[in-house]
């Protein structure tokens, strides 16, 4: 666990995705999720979790931003920072997982206490060690 510096790149970051928790759509788990995702240019994109009463259709916020930066023409993500309602940091779920990995050789994690006191950072393949990859 890292201490987040109050003038650091992260915590401007963090602040950002602080404000966007409000805009994220959770009805049914009341559990409220922002993330970004820096593509290979430098770029970042935001995203929110968006519940759907037939849960299958719910949407993540990490896929989300990953998947705002792939329609604005990014090929890689080389960050994906997630801050959510929790007290402690969160980590993606096995789907953003597999998702992150598709677009990355080895992204940094950056998971933010809510309280913005701290985080943690992790890359892609502590987290998914053998994700699914199939080349043709």
């Amino acid at each position: 666990m890292y201490l987040l510096k109050e003038k650091s790149d992260y915590k401007i970051i963090y602040d950002k995705l602080k404000s966007l928790l409000k805009n994220s759509y959770a009805p049914f788990s009341k559990f409220n999720v922002a993330s970004a995702a820096e593509g290979g240019s430098g770029n970042i994109y935001y995203g929110v979790n968006v519940e759907n009463v037939s849960f299958s259709l719910t949407i993540c916020a990490e896929r989300n931003a990953i998947f705002h930066a792939i329609s604005k023409g990014e090929k890689t993500i080389t960050k994906v920072f997630i801050l959510s309602t929790a007290k402690s940091p969160i980590t993606p779920c096995g789907a953003c997982r597999q998702v992150i990995s598709e677009f990355s050789n080895d992204a940094k994690i950056i998971m933010f206490s809510n309280d913005g006191v701290n985080y943690e950072e992790k890359s892609i393949k502590k987290l998914l060690p053998d994700g699914f990859d199939y080349k043709v």
